[in-house]
Protein backbone atom coordinates (compact mmCIF):
# COMPACT_ATOMS: atom_id res chain seq x y z
CA UNK A 1 0.00 0.00 0.00
CA UNK A 2 3.05 2.14 0.39
CA UNK A 3 4.21 1.96 -2.57
CA UNK A 4 0.88 2.16 -4.60
CA UNK A 5 -0.18 5.15 -2.65
CA UNK A 6 3.38 6.90 -2.88
CA UNK A 7 3.43 6.64 -6.70
CA UNK A 8 0.07 7.72 -6.99
CA UNK A 9 0.60 10.73 -4.70
CA UNK A 10 4.45 11.78 -6.68
CA UNK A 11 2.14 11.30 -9.74
CA UNK A 12 -0.65 13.87 -9.15
CA UNK A 13 1.27 16.43 -7.72
CA UNK A 14 3.44 16.66 -10.78
CA UNK A 15 0.46 16.29 -12.58
CA UNK A 16 -1.62 19.18 -10.72
CA UNK A 17 1.60 21.16 -10.42
CA UNK A 18 2.41 20.85 -14.40
CA UNK A 19 -1.53 21.43 -15.36
CA UNK A 20 -1.30 24.42 -12.51
CA UNK A 21 1.13 25.91 -14.64
CA UNK A 22 -0.59 25.58 -17.65
CA UNK A 23 -3.44 27.51 -16.32
CA UNK A 24 -6.29 24.56 -16.65
CA UNK A 25 -6.83 25.77 -12.96
CA UNK A 26 -9.02 28.59 -14.63
CA UNK A 27 -11.15 25.59 -16.51
CA UNK A 28 -14.75 25.87 -15.84
CA UNK A 29 -17.30 23.13 -13.40
CA UNK A 30 -14.42 22.44 -11.25
CA UNK A 31 -12.55 20.18 -14.08
CA UNK A 32 -9.65 20.24 -12.88
CA UNK A 33 -9.44 17.39 -10.48
CA UNK A 34 -11.10 15.64 -13.16
CA UNK A 35 -8.36 16.36 -15.87
CA UNK A 36 -5.77 15.59 -13.37
CA UNK A 37 -7.25 11.97 -13.27
CA UNK A 38 -6.92 12.23 -17.17
CA UNK A 39 -3.76 12.85 -16.96
CA UNK A 40 -2.78 10.23 -14.45
CA UNK A 41 -4.70 7.62 -16.91
CA UNK A 42 -2.44 9.00 -20.26
CA UNK A 43 0.96 8.56 -18.41
CA UNK A 44 0.17 5.02 -17.25
CA UNK A 45 -0.77 3.77 -20.83
CA UNK A 46 -4.74 4.81 -20.12
CA UNK A 47 -6.97 5.15 -23.01
CA UNK A 48 -8.78 8.83 -23.03
CA UNK A 49 -11.69 9.61 -25.86
CA UNK A 50 -12.56 13.03 -26.66
CA UNK A 51 -16.08 13.54 -27.93
CA UNK A 52 -17.73 16.25 -29.32
CA UNK A 53 -21.45 17.76 -29.95
CA UNK A 54 -22.86 20.72 -31.44
CA UNK A 55 -26.46 20.88 -31.44
CA UNK A 56 -28.86 18.97 -33.97
CA UNK A 57 -27.29 20.65 -37.30
CA UNK A 58 -23.93 20.69 -36.19
CA UNK A 59 -20.79 17.95 -35.14
CA UNK A 60 -17.41 18.48 -33.50
CA UNK A 61 -14.59 16.24 -34.01
CA UNK A 62 -11.38 16.04 -32.04
CA UNK A 63 -8.44 13.23 -31.26
CA UNK A 64 -5.48 13.81 -28.64
CA UNK A 65 -3.12 10.94 -28.16
CA UNK A 66 -0.17 11.81 -25.73
CA UNK A 67 1.86 10.57 -23.02
CA UNK A 68 2.58 13.63 -20.07
CA UNK A 69 6.13 11.20 -20.26
CA UNK A 70 7.31 13.47 -16.67
CA UNK A 71 4.14 12.48 -14.69
CA UNK A 72 5.04 8.67 -16.31
CA UNK A 73 8.76 8.68 -15.27
CA UNK A 74 8.26 10.46 -11.49
CA UNK A 75 5.49 7.46 -10.97
CA UNK A 76 7.67 4.75 -12.46
CA UNK A 77 10.71 5.93 -10.27
CA UNK A 78 9.24 5.91 -6.85
CA UNK A 79 6.65 3.03 -7.09
CA UNK A 80 10.17 1.07 -8.41
CA UNK A 81 11.64 1.90 -4.92
CA UNK A 82 8.91 0.96 -3.61
CA UNK A 83 8.48 -2.46 -4.77
CA UNK A 84 12.27 -2.99 -3.85
CA UNK A 85 12.81 -1.44 -0.50
CA UNK A 86 11.27 -4.74 1.51
CA UNK A 87 13.82 -6.82 -0.30
CA UNK A 88 16.89 -4.69 -0.21
CA UNK A 89 18.69 -6.55 2.11
CA UNK A 90 18.36 -10.07 0.39
CA UNK A 91 20.72 -11.66 -2.10
CA UNK A 92 18.71 -14.07 -3.53
CA UNK A 93 14.69 -14.60 -3.45
CA UNK A 94 12.18 -16.98 -4.98
CA UNK A 95 10.11 -16.51 -8.11
CA UNK A 96 6.72 -16.96 -5.43
CA UNK A 97 7.89 -14.58 -3.33
CA UNK A 98 8.81 -11.71 -5.56
CA UNK A 99 5.31 -12.89 -7.30
CA UNK A 100 3.39 -12.37 -4.04
CA UNK A 101 4.98 -8.74 -3.45
CA UNK A 102 4.15 -7.91 -6.99
CA UNK A 103 0.68 -9.42 -6.60
CA UNK A 104 0.21 -7.12 -3.48
CA UNK A 105 1.13 -4.06 -5.14
CA UNK A 106 -1.06 -4.94 -8.57
CA UNK A 107 -4.37 -5.53 -7.08
CA UNK A 108 -4.04 -2.61 -5.07
CA UNK A 109 -3.06 -0.86 -8.54
CA UNK A 110 -6.10 -2.22 -10.24
CA UNK A 111 -8.41 -0.34 -7.47
CA UNK A 112 -6.64 2.75 -8.05
CA UNK A 113 -6.69 2.32 -12.10
CA UNK A 114 -10.54 1.79 -12.08
CA UNK A 115 -10.92 4.98 -9.57
CA UNK A 116 -9.25 7.30 -11.84
CA UNK A 117 -10.86 5.57 -15.23
CA UNK A 118 -14.08 6.40 -14.00
CA UNK A 119 -13.10 9.79 -12.41
CA UNK A 120 -11.43 11.26 -15.75
CA UNK A 121 -14.86 12.37 -17.27
CA UNK A 122 -15.80 15.80 -18.13
CA UNK A 123 -17.33 18.35 -21.17
CA UNK A 124 -16.77 21.61 -21.42
CA UNK A 125 -18.74 24.48 -23.65
CA UNK A 126 -16.25 25.74 -26.67
CA UNK A 127 -16.09 29.50 -26.93
CA UNK A 128 -16.42 30.52 -30.26
CA UNK A 129 -16.36 34.10 -29.84
CA UNK A 130 -18.46 37.10 -31.42
CA UNK A 131 -20.06 37.43 -35.03
CA UNK A 132 -21.27 35.41 -37.48
CA UNK A 133 -20.41 32.29 -36.33
CA UNK A 134 -21.61 33.01 -32.78
CA UNK A 135 -24.90 34.09 -34.21
CA UNK A 136 -25.43 30.76 -35.98
CA UNK A 137 -24.82 28.23 -33.19
CA UNK A 138 -26.97 30.67 -31.26
CA UNK A 139 -29.67 30.93 -34.24
CA UNK A 140 -29.06 26.40 -34.57
CA UNK A 141 -28.94 26.06 -30.45
CA UNK A 142 -25.49 24.43 -31.62
CA UNK A 143 -23.10 25.63 -28.83
CA UNK A 144 -20.07 23.38 -29.66
CA UNK A 145 -19.42 20.96 -27.12
CA UNK A 146 -15.97 18.71 -26.23
CA UNK A 147 -15.15 16.46 -23.75
CA UNK A 148 -13.44 13.01 -22.53
CA UNK A 149 -14.01 9.77 -20.88
CA UNK A 150 -11.77 7.26 -20.51
CA UNK A 151 -12.12 3.48 -22.08
CA UNK A 152 -12.32 1.71 -18.97
CA UNK A 153 -10.99 -1.92 -19.98
CA UNK A 154 -8.06 -0.34 -22.41
CA UNK A 155 -6.77 1.53 -18.98
CA UNK A 156 -6.99 -1.68 -16.74
CA UNK A 157 -4.77 -3.40 -19.54
CA UNK A 158 -2.60 -0.47 -20.08
CA UNK A 159 -2.19 0.32 -16.63
CA UNK A 160 -1.51 -3.10 -15.67
CA UNK A 161 1.11 -3.69 -18.25
CA UNK A 162 2.64 -0.55 -17.20
CA UNK A 163 2.92 -1.46 -13.88
CA UNK A 164 4.32 -4.92 -14.84
CA UNK A 165 6.92 -3.13 -16.89
CA UNK A 166 7.98 -0.61 -14.10
CA UNK A 167 8.32 -4.00 -11.33
CA UNK A 168 10.74 -5.54 -14.27
CA UNK A 169 12.93 -3.18 -14.85
CA UNK A 170 13.54 -2.04 -11.26
CA UNK A 171 14.42 -5.76 -10.54
CA UNK A 172 17.01 -5.56 -13.86
CA UNK A 173 18.40 -2.04 -12.92
CA UNK A 174 18.72 -1.89 -9.61
CA UNK A 175 22.20 -3.42 -8.70
CA UNK A 176 21.28 -5.23 -5.14
CA UNK A 177 17.83 -6.63 -5.99
CA UNK A 178 17.39 -10.29 -5.44
CA UNK A 179 16.83 -12.31 -8.63
CA UNK A 180 15.51 -15.90 -8.30
CA UNK A 181 18.73 -18.58 -8.31
CA UNK A 182 17.60 -19.74 -11.85
CA UNK A 183 17.98 -15.60 -13.12
CA UNK A 184 21.25 -15.12 -10.97
CA UNK A 185 23.14 -14.99 -15.12
CA UNK A 186 20.94 -11.97 -16.03
CA UNK A 187 23.10 -9.89 -13.63
CA UNK A 188 25.87 -10.16 -15.67
CA UNK A 189 24.36 -9.69 -19.36
CA UNK A 190 21.10 -7.90 -18.57
CA UNK A 191 21.44 -6.26 -15.68
CA UNK A 192 24.97 -3.61 -17.05
CA UNK A 193 23.15 -2.76 -19.64
CA UNK A 194 19.37 -1.69 -18.54
CA UNK A 195 20.92 0.37 -15.97
CA UNK A 196 23.27 2.06 -18.59
CA UNK A 197 20.06 2.76 -20.58
CA UNK A 198 18.54 4.26 -17.38
CA UNK A 199 21.48 6.41 -16.53
CA UNK A 200 21.42 7.53 -20.50
CA UNK A 201 17.42 8.48 -20.48
CA UNK A 202 17.60 10.16 -16.64
CA UNK A 203 21.28 11.81 -17.93
CA UNK A 204 18.94 13.74 -21.01
CA UNK A 205 16.29 14.36 -18.82
CA UNK A 206 18.83 16.22 -16.25
CA UNK A 207 20.29 17.79 -19.62
CA UNK A 208 16.85 18.95 -20.80
CA UNK A 209 16.13 20.27 -17.32
CA UNK A 210 19.19 22.59 -17.19
CA UNK A 211 18.52 23.78 -20.36
CA UNK A 212 14.87 24.64 -19.90
CA UNK A 213 15.43 26.73 -16.53
CA UNK A 214 18.21 28.58 -18.44
CA UNK A 215 16.02 29.45 -21.19
CA UNK A 216 12.88 30.55 -18.97
CA UNK A 217 15.98 32.45 -16.62
CA UNK A 218 17.03 34.05 -20.50
CA UNK A 219 13.77 34.40 -22.31
CA UNK A 220 11.12 34.51 -19.63
CA UNK A 221 7.64 32.19 -19.85
CA UNK A 222 7.74 30.72 -16.42
CA UNK A 223 4.80 29.31 -16.23
CA UNK A 224 4.87 27.64 -19.64
CA UNK A 225 8.39 26.44 -19.09
CA UNK A 226 7.21 24.91 -15.54
CA UNK A 227 4.36 23.03 -17.40
CA UNK A 228 6.84 21.74 -19.68
CA UNK A 229 8.98 19.98 -17.13
CA UNK A 230 6.15 18.97 -15.10
CA UNK A 231 4.18 17.74 -17.61
CA UNK A 232 6.42 16.38 -21.02
CA UNK A 233 10.11 17.30 -20.33
CA UNK A 234 11.03 13.56 -21.03
CA UNK A 235 9.08 13.83 -24.31
CA UNK A 236 11.50 16.61 -25.79
CA UNK A 237 14.66 14.93 -24.16
CA UNK A 238 14.12 11.66 -25.25
CA UNK A 239 13.13 13.05 -29.03
CA UNK A 240 16.45 14.83 -29.35
CA UNK A 241 18.43 11.71 -27.92
CA UNK A 242 16.97 10.11 -31.19
CA UNK A 243 17.56 13.25 -33.35
CA UNK A 244 21.03 12.95 -32.10
CA UNK A 245 21.28 9.60 -33.80
CA UNK A 246 20.33 11.09 -36.87
CA UNK A 247 16.80 9.59 -36.27
CA UNK A 248 13.54 11.36 -38.78
CA UNK A 249 10.72 12.52 -37.19
CA UNK A 250 7.74 13.32 -39.26
CA UNK A 251 4.54 15.92 -38.61
CA UNK A 252 2.70 18.85 -39.07
CA UNK A 253 1.37 21.41 -36.65
CA UNK A 254 -1.86 23.70 -38.30
CA UNK A 255 -4.32 26.20 -36.57
CA UNK A 256 -4.62 26.79 -33.03
CA UNK A 257 -2.26 23.52 -32.11
CA UNK A 258 1.52 24.04 -31.18
CA UNK A 259 4.57 22.07 -30.00
CA UNK A 260 6.25 23.24 -26.58
CA UNK A 261 9.72 24.88 -27.09
CA UNK A 262 12.07 25.02 -28.85
CA UNK A 263 9.75 26.86 -30.57
CA UNK A 264 12.40 25.60 -33.71
CA UNK A 265 10.16 22.64 -33.56
CA UNK A 266 6.52 24.32 -34.63
CA UNK A 267 8.64 26.77 -37.14
CA UNK A 268 10.17 23.55 -39.14
CA UNK A 269 6.51 21.44 -38.85
CA UNK A 270 3.87 24.49 -39.66
CA UNK A 271 3.87 23.95 -42.94
CA UNK A 272 1.25 23.36 -45.57
CA UNK A 273 2.48 19.42 -46.39
CA UNK A 274 4.38 16.95 -43.74
CA UNK A 275 7.56 17.83 -42.96
CA UNK A 276 10.85 16.03 -41.56
CA UNK A 277 11.62 16.49 -38.27
CA UNK A 278 15.81 15.65 -38.18
CA UNK A 279 19.30 16.54 -37.80
CA UNK A 280 19.17 18.40 -41.21
CA UNK A 281 15.93 20.30 -40.57
CA UNK A 282 17.39 21.78 -36.76
CA UNK A 283 20.63 22.93 -38.38
CA UNK A 284 19.39 24.08 -41.09
CA UNK A 285 17.39 27.00 -38.66
CA UNK A 286 20.30 27.01 -36.53
CA UNK A 287 23.79 25.48 -36.94
CA UNK A 288 24.20 25.30 -33.09
CA UNK A 289 21.79 21.88 -33.20
CA UNK A 290 25.04 19.76 -34.45
CA UNK A 291 25.84 20.07 -30.23
CA UNK A 292 22.92 16.96 -30.12
CA UNK A 293 25.37 14.97 -32.13
CA UNK A 294 28.02 15.89 -29.69
CA UNK A 295 26.03 15.10 -26.60
CA UNK A 296 25.12 11.81 -27.64
CA UNK A 297 28.65 10.61 -28.46
CA UNK A 298 29.74 11.76 -25.45
CA UNK A 299 26.70 10.27 -23.31
CA UNK A 300 26.48 6.65 -24.98
CA UNK A 301 30.46 6.58 -24.63
CA UNK A 302 29.97 7.47 -20.65
CA UNK A 303 27.32 4.53 -20.35
CA UNK A 304 29.12 2.05 -22.30
CA UNK A 305 32.28 2.41 -20.44
CA UNK A 306 30.02 2.47 -17.22
CA UNK A 307 28.44 -0.61 -18.34
CA UNK A 308 32.34 -2.70 -19.05
CA UNK A 309 33.56 -1.51 -15.95
CA UNK A 310 30.51 -3.25 -14.12
CA UNK A 311 30.58 -6.49 -16.35
CA UNK A 312 33.39 -8.93 -14.91
CA UNK A 313 36.72 -8.63 -16.89
CA UNK A 314 36.03 -12.52 -19.40
CA UNK A 315 33.09 -10.70 -20.78
CA UNK A 316 34.35 -9.67 -24.45
CA UNK A 317 34.75 -7.21 -25.79
CA UNK A 318 32.02 -8.08 -29.49
CA UNK A 319 29.38 -9.06 -26.27
CA UNK A 320 29.56 -5.89 -24.63
CA UNK A 321 28.80 -4.34 -27.95
CA UNK A 322 26.13 -6.57 -28.85
CA UNK A 323 24.37 -6.27 -25.33
CA UNK A 324 24.63 -2.34 -25.40
CA UNK A 325 23.44 -2.42 -29.40
CA UNK A 326 20.25 -4.58 -28.42
CA UNK A 327 19.77 -2.48 -25.22
CA UNK A 328 19.75 1.10 -26.96
CA UNK A 329 17.74 -0.73 -30.23
CA UNK A 330 14.86 -1.30 -27.27
CA UNK A 331 15.34 1.99 -25.72
CA UNK A 332 14.78 3.77 -28.78
CA UNK A 333 11.87 1.64 -29.50
CA UNK A 334 10.31 2.69 -26.20
CA UNK A 335 11.15 5.76 -26.95
CA UNK A 336 9.58 6.08 -30.58
CA UNK A 337 6.34 4.53 -29.62
CA UNK A 338 5.29 6.95 -26.10
CA UNK A 339 6.70 9.87 -27.98
CA UNK A 340 4.14 10.05 -30.42
CA UNK A 341 1.84 12.99 -30.38
CA UNK A 342 -1.14 13.62 -32.00
CA UNK A 343 -4.26 16.24 -32.09
CA UNK A 344 -6.80 17.17 -34.47
CA UNK A 345 -9.95 19.28 -33.60
CA UNK A 346 -12.75 20.63 -35.92
CA UNK A 347 -16.32 22.18 -35.75
CA UNK A 348 -18.54 21.34 -38.72
CA UNK A 349 -22.09 23.45 -39.29
CA UNK A 350 -24.73 22.49 -41.74
CA UNK A 351 -22.19 20.44 -43.38
CA UNK A 352 -19.41 22.50 -43.89
CA UNK A 353 -16.95 21.68 -42.22
CA UNK A 354 -13.59 23.33 -40.13
CA UNK A 355 -16.00 26.43 -39.47
CA UNK A 356 -14.76 29.29 -37.22
CA UNK A 357 -10.79 29.29 -38.44
CA UNK A 358 -8.46 29.15 -35.33
CA UNK A 359 -10.97 26.39 -33.97
CA UNK A 360 -10.05 23.69 -36.12
CA UNK A 361 -6.82 22.38 -36.54
CA UNK A 362 -4.09 19.45 -36.93
CA UNK A 363 -1.07 18.19 -35.14
CA UNK A 364 1.12 15.35 -34.97
CA UNK A 365 4.48 13.93 -34.84
CA UNK A 366 5.46 10.81 -35.67
CA UNK A 367 8.79 8.63 -36.10
CA UNK A 368 10.05 6.27 -38.79
CA UNK A 369 10.03 4.06 -36.18
CA UNK A 370 12.54 1.05 -37.61
CA UNK A 371 14.92 3.72 -39.34
CA UNK A 372 15.08 4.90 -35.25
CA UNK A 373 16.02 1.43 -33.96
CA UNK A 374 18.65 0.42 -36.79
CA UNK A 375 20.29 3.44 -35.70
CA UNK A 376 20.02 2.89 -32.00
CA UNK A 377 21.41 -0.37 -32.73
CA UNK A 378 24.50 0.79 -34.87
CA UNK A 379 25.72 3.44 -32.21
CA UNK A 380 25.15 0.93 -29.58
CA UNK A 381 27.66 -1.74 -30.99
CA UNK A 382 30.23 1.26 -31.72
CA UNK A 383 29.59 2.89 -28.91
CA UNK A 384 29.60 -0.74 -26.96
CA UNK A 385 33.65 -1.94 -28.31
CA UNK A 386 34.58 1.70 -28.03
CA UNK A 387 33.50 1.77 -23.84
CA UNK A 388 34.34 -1.52 -23.26
CA UNK A 389 37.98 -1.17 -24.46
CA UNK A 390 38.40 1.97 -22.63
CA UNK A 391 37.63 0.20 -19.90
CA UNK A 392 40.14 -2.56 -20.32
CA UNK A 393 42.90 -0.56 -18.18
CA UNK A 394 40.38 -0.75 -15.28
CA UNK A 395 39.82 -4.50 -15.35
CA UNK A 396 43.55 -4.91 -15.58
CA UNK A 397 44.32 -2.63 -12.51
CA UNK A 398 40.91 -5.08 -10.71
CA UNK A 399 42.81 -8.25 -11.26
CA UNK A 400 46.67 -7.06 -10.95
CA UNK A 401 45.33 -5.68 -7.27
CA UNK A 402 43.73 -8.93 -6.46
CA UNK A 403 46.80 -11.15 -7.32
Amino acid sequence: MAAVLTGLAVMVLVAALGLWAAGAADLPDGAFPRVVAATLVTAVGGSVKLSGNAGALAQTHAGLTVIPLSVTLAGALVTGAGFLRPLRHRAVASAGELAGWAARIAVLWLLALIGLAFAARQSFAVDVGSGTLSDLTGLFDAAPKIGFTTDVPLTVLFGMLWLAGVLLLALLVARGAPLPGRLLRCQESVRPAAHAMVVLLLAYVAVGLVTALITAAIRGHASATFALILLGLPNLAWLALTLGLGATWNGRVDGPFGLPMPHVLDVILRTPDVSALDLGSLTAYDGRWWWLLVVDAILLLAVAFRMAARSPARVRLWQHAVRLAVALALTVLMICLTGRVSAHYGLSLLGIGNLGGGLSGELFLRPRLWQAVGLGALWGLAAGFLGALLARPLHRRHEAGRS
